[in-house]
């Protein structure tokens, strides 16, 4: 798959923070997503063993969710665990898994956030310049924001609230289970991309293309 290379990686933590604010400016969070044209969902997520990371993108048909491409890549660890410069430790692994891809998605799934961020730049919005393509993010913890309670029941959503700004959704994916906290990574928007979680989440907290993707992340080779 064809990437929109946008910088080089090594970077310090500060450089890291001047470049989010830098990027931020272009992502785009106020386009629907054309639900009804969806056919491709992948789902994203690194995993870290010993300090080597594994990126596996999963493509999935939509909305039957049968397997059509797995790519993995790893690679050294690059960078520190820092929150909020999440796109930094996984970004050059993600990136050599994305030039593998022979599929063409239609949208992307992160396991980590889009503009639920204090720089509004998740690794979701982040890696969204990259690809050009709509990219969601699905935090299975809060990074920033309140919102107010949700009713148990699968479906239940409140708007999730930082300095004023609506940043994203709390989307409850499985009854009387935690919520995810789910934003527009690029090129989405909050009520659409609340919709296409929901609708990949038939079973499990996890939206299925996340939760295949971090099944194949977390298997490395001896």
């Amino acid at each position: 798959m064809q990437l929109h290379h946008r910088h080089d990686w090594k970077l310090t933590p500060t450089e890291a923070i001047a470049l989010q604010h830098q990027l931020r400016t272009e992502v785009v969070s106020d386009r629907p997503i054309d639900l009804d044209g969806v056919q491709l969902v992948a789902g994203v997520d690194v995993s870290v063993k010993n300090e080597q990371s594994q990126a596996a993108i999963v493509v999935v048909t939509f909305p039957g969710f049968l397997p059509v491409e797995t790519v993995l890549a790893q690679r050294p660890t690059p960078f520190p665990y820092v929150p909020g410069l999440l796109s930094f430790r996984e970004g050059p692994v993600l990136e050599e898994a994305f030039e593998k891809l022979k599929s063409e998605p239609d949208v992307f799934l992160f396991d980590g956030m889009g503009i639920a961020h204090p720089r509004r730049i998740g690794i979701a919005s982040h890696m969204g310049l990259w690809l050009q393509r709509p990219t969601i993010g699905c935090g299975k913890t809060l990074l920033c924001g309140r919102y107010r309670d949700l009713a148990e029941e699968k479906g239940s959503a409140a708007p999730l609230i930082d300095r004023k700004e609506t940043i994203g959704v709390a989307l409850r994916t499985r009854t009387a289970k935690n919520p995810m906290f789910i934003s527009p990574g690029h090129l989405a928007d909050i009520p659409t991309a609340a919709e296409l979680v929901l609708r990949c989440s038939p079973k499990y907290r996890l939206p299925e293309p996340i939760r295949l993707a971090h099944n194949a992340a977390g298997q490395f080779s001896p």
